[in-house]
């Protein structure tokens, strides 16, 4: 209610009554919204004495609220992209649920460019999906549009492991650069070693020459008092 005209000595006491109660409840109602809003956004209001102002404050802090709120909501909506960690369902009822909002902050968009958003926030691997729904001639809703993501992802999910394993087939005997792997390297080493093997003398471990050609081994001999022929001829 309005407030009541000031009461004079010529006022009767109804009007005196009046205006007593329109006092009480307006003091009573303002510390009531006072002490129901955060501090943050009550340090924003203007001090008033009287309800309608108060609640005519609040409303224009709103006001210039919602219209930041809406401009990064369209901001989220326009740069958003799909999550590899969620589903895509998840991912389009976030992205729906952003244009609710947006339209309740009188911002209203249609659903077939929300359609657009959606499809263009998916990633590469939904690239012939988007070909295919473009190129669709009927219009279809944001839960249809859901239904066939859903359906999409599945497929999607069946393909990876195939193409990984391709590649795995592909690459089985070389690297990126046309070389052996690693375990043909390997190979090689041991095979190498083994080759060596042959002119290594088995006494001093040493390469170039044979057991029966070692130096170190004929002065062990003489110092045992072994003959060398005796013992290459047991050997």
């Amino acid at each position: 209610m309005d407030e009541p005209p000031a009461f004079t000595d010529t006022s009767t006491p109804l009007e005196v009554t009046k205006h007593e109660r329109w006092e009480r409840s307006n003091r009573l109602s303002l510390m009531f919204m006072k002490s129901h809003i955060t501090k943050g956004i009550r340090g924003s209001i203007p001090e008033c004495n009287k309800v309608t102002e108060f609640m005519r404050a609040v409303e224009e802090q709103f006001v210039s609220s919602n219209k930041a709120l809406a401009s990064t909501l369209m901001k989220k909506l326009s740069s958003k992209t799909f999550d590899i960690s969620r589903s895509v369902r998840e991912h389009i009822m976030e992205m729906r649920d952003m244009a609710a909002q947006l339209k309740s902050l009188d911002v209203d968009i249609s659903e077939s460019f929300l359609g657009h958003f959606i499809l263009n926030s998916l990633p590469t691997e939904y690239t012939p999906f988007k070909i295919s729904y473009n190129t669709h001639k009927d219009k279809r809703s944001v839960n249809e549009l859901l239904t066939i993501c859903v359906q999409e992802e599945e497929m999607v999910k069946h393909e990876k492991p195939q193409s990984v394993h391709i590649v795995a087939t592909h690459d089985k005997g070389k690297s990126k650069r046309g070389k052996s792997t690693p375990h043909l390297k390997k190979d090689n080493k041991l095979s190498i070693k083994k080759n060596d093997n042959k002119d290594t003398c088995f006494f001093c471990k040493n390469g170039g020459h044979m057991k029966k050609d070692c130096q170190k081994y004929k002065r062990w001999l003489e110092k045992k008092g072994f003959s060398q022929h005796k013992e290459t001829d047991k050997q």
